[in-house]
């Protein structure tokens, strides 16, 4: 006979109830918050810095520079902190964890900034945010089950990514530049969706590093293939531009990824995810403010729309990840502790 289930003084399970605490906590932790700030302005300002940088720069050519010169410090402070151990794996793990790297960092990123040649850092910041709703999509067509309210919130936020892109929404935008952030946000996506059903490194700071370096050393082909390198003149660039990608390296790519590693770790998923909705609106905000952008009424409206989407599809996830988890939980099983 099984021992029945702890119970609290209210009569509800206490492996229901505990991870409600534990959720609680994390919410109201200072250090969790802390961490999302971090991740919220510096993710959000780094479209600006991208469009900085690329102004005197070449645009792959500076993506390359930064994601290999900050996954080198990166695998050197992780050898340093967790030594030689967490480097040796399988041969799949390094090979996996370097095709996510190209496709997030190369496909996603580098797009990115090769759009925002053309393309205000509000608007892509904008149309970037379609991330998790491509995510949505392709974790559907894998087979995993989506909460309708999930689905009516990609198809509103599909809606706003249109309004974003209709003729005449924007003079100022060039519509293929636009299409390209979309695909960006869809390799970035793919590559998300990848990293969770492939063996990968276990300790973050590896993969991440490696992720890098791939990524990179991606761009470099990518940069040489467009003949970026060819009329290359160190002296040309602007102090500003160098600035930009200083700090793209320091707080974009490394300062900013342990916050959010930190967040995911200790606080709820369903909060941390709200960076995906929160960028934007930083991003559109720095843009008029330091560097006098303006969206027009359709765009601001399609943003809008977008972040509702974000939020909703953000919500309906949570809401069904912790409908899961208590499903999960067996009447008569002893302090079974659900985690997400």
């Amino acid at each position: 006979m099984r021992p029945a289930a702890e119970r609290s003084g209210n009569g509800l399970p206490v492996s229901v109830l505990r991870p409600t605490v534990q959720w609680v906590k994390s919410l109201m932790s200072g250090r969790v918050w802390f961490a999302l700030v971090i991740v919220y302005v510096v993710w959000g300002s780094t479209y600006l810095a991208i469009k900085w940088s690329v102004q005197t720069m070449p645009a792959l050519g500076s993506a390359a520079a930064r994601f290999v010169v900050a996954g080198v410090l990166l695998a050197l402070f992780a050898r340093a902190r967790r030594g030689s151990a967490a480097w040796r794996m399988e041969p799949a793990r390094w090979r996996n964890a370097a095709i996510c790297g190209v496709l997030l960092l190369t496909g996603g990123n580098g797009m990115v900034v090769l759009a925002e040649t053309r393309v205000p850092s509000g608007l892509a910041a904008l149309l970037v945010a379609v991330v998790p709703l491509w995510m949505i999509m392709l974790r559907g067509a894998l087979g995993d089950r989506t909460p309708m309210l999930s689905m009516a919130g990609v198809l509103i936020g599909l809606g706003g990514a249109a309004l974003l892109l209709l003729p005449g929404s924007g003079g100022h935008v060039n519509l293929g530049y636009s299409l390209l952030v979309v695909l960006a946000a869809l390799s970035w996506a793919v590559g998300s969706v990848l990293v969770t059903r492939v063996p990968v490194p276990a300790e973050p700071m590896v993969m991440s590093s490696i992720e890098m370096v791939a990524g990179g050393t991606a761009l470099v082909v990518a940069a040489a293939a467009r003949g970026e390198f060819t009329d290359l003149h160190l002296g040309d660039i602007s102090t500003k531009s160098w600035l930009s990608l200083g700090y793209l390296i320091v707080f974009g790519s490394i300062v900013a990824f342990s916050a959010y590693m930190y967040a995911l770790a200790n606080g709820p998923a369903p909060l941390v995810a709200t960076y995906a909705y929160v960028n934007p609106l930083v991003a559109v905000f720095l843009g008029v403010l330091l560097d006098h952008e303006h969206l027009t009424g359709t765009e601001l409206v399609g943003g809008l729309v977008i972040l509702a989407s974000v939020g909703v599809v953000v919500s309906a996830e949570g809401r069904h990840r912790a409908k899961v988890a208590a499903l999960a939980v067996r009447p008569g099983d002893a302090c079974a502790v659900a985690t997400t």
